[in-house]
């Protein structure tokens, strides 16, 4: 439906977004190392090793010895560093870039990385729920990018933000136009399409997921839904010194004028 580009929000909190740039590092690393150095065998060997595989997680069926090389519960979140190619990873790594640094500012570093780690085990247990007996890997950022992007809506609705509509027309438009619409997708998409080759399911469990646990993850004092702008607490609470005035005991501040100064 449409490509975000920019979004005219500045951190108030932090002053970099480091959790965000870390995954995004990460998922990365791994997409080079799977899909650029490692051989075709191996590369498929990491997926079906680090993807979360419902017929597994719900004991219907059990990967090789050889496969299982990390225990079957972390999969619910190590499928979210794996990508099948460049143009799975480059949509969600560009989402993250635009949201996640807001997200992140709004919750703190720590917080912003358990919550997007959450995202992505929601939607993988939502996937498997919706086919518990699939035996086809399940990889990709998108249920931890659903959360993101859901968290971000519920904080921010009246930002501006740049997106592409259909590949071709940029335009400005409040976050909740797109993004809103975005998410509705999402959940018609599942209604018509449970068994598709996108895991809608998992994009629905980060939604719900992320939506949840920004009333509990953001920072205290943080609103909702642009309610009012949000003075930095380094800029709030730092006194103003201002050399030209001059209070006494009982008197109201005055400026002091430049030419009746103590010496």
């Amino acid at each position: 439906m449409f490509i975000p580009l920019h979004d005219a929000n500045t951190l108030k909190h932090i002053k970099v977004q480091w959790v965000t740039m870390g995954l995004i590092a990460v998922d990365l690393a791994v997409w080079l190392f799977t899909g650029v150095v490692a051989s075709q065998s191996v590369s498929q060997a990491t997926i079906v090793g680090l993807g979360y595989i419902p017929a597994v997680a719900f004991h219907h069926a059990r990967l090789e010895p050889a496969l299982a090389f990390i225990p079957e519960p972390l999969t619910y979140i190590t499928y979210s560093f794996v990508h099948s190619g460049f143009w799975h990873l480059a949509p969600n790594m560009l989402f993250l870039w635009v949201f996640g640094d807001n997200v992140e500012d709004a919750m703190g570093h720590l917080r912003f990385l358990v919550f997007y780690l959450l995202c992505a085990a929601a939607g993988a247990l939502v996937h498997g729920l919706v086919g518990t007996t699939s035996e086809a890997p399940l990889v990709g950022a998108s249920g931890a990018i659903s959360g993101v992007v859901t968290a971000y809506v519920v904080l921010h609705p009246r930002v501006k933000v740049w997106v592409l509509v259909l590949m071709r027309v940029p335009l400005p438009l409040p976050a909740f136009v797109p993004l809103l619409l975005w998410i509705g997708q999402q959940f018609v998409m599942l209604v018509l399409e449970p068994d598709g080759s996108i895991s809608w399911g998992a994009h629905v469990g980060g939604i719900v997921a992320g939506g949840l646990l920004v009333l509990l993850m953001r920072r205290r004092g943080v609103p909702l839904f642009d309610r009012e702008v949000v003075t930095p607490r380094a800029v709030k609470d730092r006194p103003t010194a201002n050399p030209a005035m001059v209070a006494a005991p009982g008197e109201q501040l005055c400026p002091r004028p430049p030419w009746n100064r103590q010496q």
